[in-house]
């Protein structure tokens, strides 16, 4: 029999790129999903089930012989008071239901722990990642700083500066590093995660090839662009008054952009690195080859929309 896997956060940026290789791994992977009908129109060959992450007899169904199951649950879009609480206490049921369901181990994404105080977003990751490990079932986190990819928030934000700003206003907290790392490379992380030894919960970080500061990123990605903007070093901007120029420039969620750029305040570097070594898996992609695949879905997936807006003026013209 193939094993069962439940994956959560399955039309996510993450969740929804996490089925094919899994399915290419040998699981059967069962996708949890609140909007059944949206789920079904969006990918109708994958296999759905409808359930809140905080309604038990619903969650239990649908772990209901699933060895692993995928935590890839943020509730950061809501950012209302109290979030991180909650955030928190899903994490807790969440593991006492796989516990109860029988499920065997679960892989969670997170945040990298950042050299100074986290901000609110951070803080949620890294009591999530607490929580799950500190549950009867096993848990493999895996932590990432910046994840280069379409339909990252954070990849949004550097591409969208990148490429409409010919001049750059550069505060200091530009000059903090993080190890972007590539979606593809985290993928393909999580899904090796499941079926490594496990006797214990455990934490890797998944660090890019390189540490860069916010600067070396935005240059880079303006290169893959054939853009060279004039920088503005201006040391006394906070991430506050940034979130507020950032706002005009990218189509990120304003409150969205706010928060991860206040992550950005210290280093976001691995403390424990070598994960890709401990799983057998090759070196992680350059900054540059990331990004270029990011842009280059981007403006396909652009070039579809392009398209379907002229097919559906087409039929509206047609009609009579």
């Amino acid at each position: 029999m193939t094993d069962r896997v439940l994956l959560t956060g399955a039309t996510g940026f993450i969740g929804s790129r996490a089925f094919g290789s899994l399915k290419k791994d040998g699981w059967s992977v069962i996708c949890l999903t609140r909007d059944l009908e949206k789920a079904h129109l969006t990918w109708p060959d994958r296999e759905w089930a409808c359930a809140n992450a905080e309604d038990s007899e619903a969650l239990a169904r649908a772990m209901d012989g699933c060895r692993v199951a995928f935590y890839l649950i943020h509730g950061m879009g809501a950012l209302q008071p109290g979030w991180v609480e909650r955030e928190v206490a899903t994490a807790d049921h969440f593991a006492k239901t796989a516990a109860r369901a029988g499920v065997e181990r679960i892989v969670y994404l997170g945040g990298v722990a950042p050299a100074g105080r986290p901000s609110l977003h951070l803080q949620a990751r890294i009591e999530t990642g607490k929580t799950l490990r500190a549950g009867s079932v096993p848990c493999m986190e895996l932590r990432a700083a910046m994840i280069v990819g379409a339909g990252s928030a954070s990849w949004t934000i550097v591409r969208d500066l990148a490429a409409r700003l010919p001049a750059m206003v550069l505060p200091a907290w530009l000059s903090h590093r993080s190890e972007p790392v590539a979606v593809d490379d985290v993928v393909s992380a999580l899904v090796r995660a499941a079926r490594m030894p496990l006797p214990t919960s455990d934490l890797w970080d998944l660090p890019g090839p390189e540490a860069l500061s916010g600067v070396d990123i935005l240059l880079r990605v303006a290169a893959c662009m054939g853009h060279k903007p004039l920088l503005l070093h201006v040391p006394f901007v906070t991430p506050k008054l940034s979130s507020h120029w950032i706002r005009l420039v990218t189509r990120t969620d304003h409150r969205l952009a706010a928060e991860l750029v206040e992550g950005l305040t210290s280093d976001l570097l691995a403390r424990r690195p070598g994960f890709w070594a401990a799983a057998g898996l090759p070196s992680p992609r350059s900054l540059e080859e990331a990004a270029a695949k990011a842009l280059a879905e981007d403006a396909d997936h652009l070039s579809r929309g392009a398209r379907l807006l002229e097919s559906l003026a087409g039929a509206l013209m047609r009609r009579p």
